[in-house]
């Protein structure tokens, strides 16, 4: 299952009051690249007919069915990757202790298998 931490959630909502999304759900996608490169997207969306939707830390969290595979076992956190530098980081959810099926050994896109980056 794709989860996110609290600090991503905090900055979510942040995002959403300061972009009039307050109240909206949180779409989440992947795919893969034309290099074989997992990539990620996060925005804020209506839920449609055939999306996964779920609670998570005070959000609705929506995946499209494309996504779902390629998201399980994901976790999504806001981190300092640099001193002063934010970012949303994707990862492999050390709850899990294994990367998706799809994904091993093609991850990418600030999703690596088991690291921050």
């Amino acid at each position: 299952m794709f989860t996110l931490t609290p600090a991503a959630a905090t900055r979510i909502l942040d995002s959403a009051a300061q972009s009039d999304a307050v109240g909206m759900a949180l779409r989440v996608a992947a795919k893969f690249d034309e290099d074989g490169q997992l990539a990620f997207g996060l925005g804020f969306d209506d839920e449609r007919e055939h999306d996964l939707s779920f609670e998570s830390e005070g959000l609705t969290v929506l995946i499209a069915p494309p996504s779902r595979e390629l998201l399980d076992g994901f976790l999504l956190d806001f981190v300092e990757v640099e001193p002063g530098e934010w970012q949303f980081v994707f990862m492999q959810n050390p709850a899990t202790g294994a990367c998706p099926p799809s994904s091993c050994g093609g991850c990418g896109s600030r999703g690596g298998c088991g690291s921050a980056n």
